[in-house]
Parts: structure tokens; C-alpha cells; sequence
């Protein structure tokens, strides 16, 4: 698959980058006040009473990569399934079909949106960070590339909730009901070998896990299982998520009138 129309392409990228970029008080600044406060209350308060059993690391850094990642999958996940779902409701959606872009292309545009939404979250999130504690990033290509496969994933995982939902409750759904539990039960304020010994069998099903783990991994250098299979269940994700935003745009799934 190839970019045909690259203008168009980027001309939808901007569209949606502006449209959250013009409502930050809603989607940039409350996830990051959010962790502010979790690491103010979690790390600063009681992170020194906490014995978490791991050396080498505060409860403060622990948390951190978990509440970036948190933030990162929720922001990417908010921003496609909002937008798409509101051109859905309006019927203004008849204008990216009707342009002269592939199925492919109008992915990528709707996908921009929410990858930079995303990543500006992250980066707020970890700048807050430093507020309270350094935290250096002990390796920033890994780092990068979790941020853009984490993003894509729940960028598209967002567009595939938009197409799905029905009105504005059902919206909502998959990030209330599936993702978030996932996210917190894959280690965003514990380690794993805390939990009781089924639980931690359990965990290595989730792929929230992984995902975790890898930020994890990118920012302290901290990882607890294999590297090679964080980096193959984001890719797989990531791949499998993509094409079926472009397979459901390519059918009109809710899309054509």
C-alpha cells in the first residue's frame, strides 16, 4: 500500500491534530493533572512507606512509565473514537469518503490525530514527572518505538469503536469496560510478582503486560519478562489493529448511508 495523495493525507493529519489541539483544556491537560496527582499522592506520599520489593528504583519512577503508557493507550483511544464517531453522527464522514483518497490513506489521517494527541500527552505526563524526581530515559529509540506501535494500536483500536458504537454511551465502552482494567492489571502501579501466583500466569495473557512492561523497560531500564516479546506482541497489535481499521473503512462498515 502506498500514498497516492499525499496532500490529502496530510491535509486530514492537520485537520485532526487541530481539532484536539483546539480543545487541550479537554484532552491534553486533565490526563496530566490527573498523574500529577497520582504521583504526588502514590509516589510522594506514600511511595516511601511502600516496600515494593524491587532495588534500584523508587515507587515514584515505578509508577511513572505506567502512567505515561496509561495516558498514552487512553488519549490515542479517545481522540479516533471521538472524531470518527462525531463525523459518523453528523454525516460530515461523507466528505473523507467522497475525497480522492484510498481506504489506506483516509486511515493514516484519522490515525495522525491520534498518535500526535497521544504522544503530546506522554511527553506532558513525563515532564510533570521531572517535577518531583529526575527520571533520564535509559533507552530513547526503544522508547520511540513503543510510543508510535502503542499509539497506532489504540488509535485504530479507537476508530474500530467509533464504527461499532451505536450512540454516544456505547462510545465509550471498550475504554471503560476492556482497556483501562487491562491497562491497570498489567503492572501500571505494581509489579507483577506481587500478585498471588495465579494472577501472575494470568498476567502473562494479558497484552496490556507487555505493553507496559516495554515503556517500563525504555525509561528505567526495568523489565520483568523478555524484552523480544513486548517488542513482538506491539508489533503484531499494532499490524493486526491497522488492518482492520482500513479492511472496515474498505467494506463501509457504518460508513456508507
Amino acid at each position: 500500500m502506498l500514498i497516492t495523495n499525499p496532500v490529502g493525507v496530510l491535509s486530514l493529519s492537520k485537520r485532526e491534530i487541530l481539532r484536539f489541539i483546539s480543545l487541550a483544556n479537554q484532552t491534553v491537560f486533565p490526563p496530566i493533572v490527573s498523574s500529577t496527582l497520582f504521583m504526588y499522592i502514590f509516589g510522594v506520599a506514600l511511595g516511601s512507606r511502600i516496600d515494593f520489593g524491587l532495588s534500584g528504583i523508587t515507587y515514584l519512577g515505578f509508577i511513572v512509565p505506567g502512567l505515561m503508557t496509561m495516558h498514552l493507550i487512553s488519549s490515542s483511544y479517545e481522540n479516533t473514537s471521538s472524531s470518527l464517531f462525531i463525523a459518523r453522527w453528523h454525516n460530515h464522514i461523507q466528505e473523507v469518503l467522497l475525497s480522492p483518497l484510498s481506504y489506506f490513506e483516509m486511515v493514516l489521517g484519522l490515525l495522525a490525530g491520534g498518535v500526535a494527541r497521544g504522544v503530546v500527552v506522554l511527553l506532558g505526563v513525563y515532564v510533570s514527572s521531572l517535577i518531583f524526581t529526575p527520571i533520564p530515559i535509559a533507552h530513547p529509540f526503544i522508547l520511540t518505538y513503543f510510543i508510535l506501535m502503542i499509539a497506532m494500536i489504540f488509535s485504530c483500536a479507537g476508530m474500530l469503536g467509533a464504527l461499532w458504537a451505536e450512540d454516544f454511551g456505547m462510545l465509550s465502552v471498550w475504554n471503560v469496560y476492556l482497556i483501562i482494567p487491562l491497562v491497570l492489571l498489567g503492572g501500571v502501579f505494581h509489579p507483577i510478582d506481587m500478585l498471588p501466583e495465579p494472577v501472575q500466569v494470568l498476567s502473562q495473557f494479558n497484552p496490556m503486560f507487555y505493553l507496559v512492561q516495554g515503556i517500563r523497560f525504555s525509561v528505567t531500564g526495568m523489565i520483568q519478562t523478555s524484552l523480544v516479546s513486548c517488542i513482538l506482541v506491539a508489533l503484531i497489535m499494532a499490524l493486526f489493529s491497522f488492518y482492520m481499521a482500513v479492511y472496515l473503512f474498505k467494506i463501509g462498515y457504518k460508513l456508507r448511508v
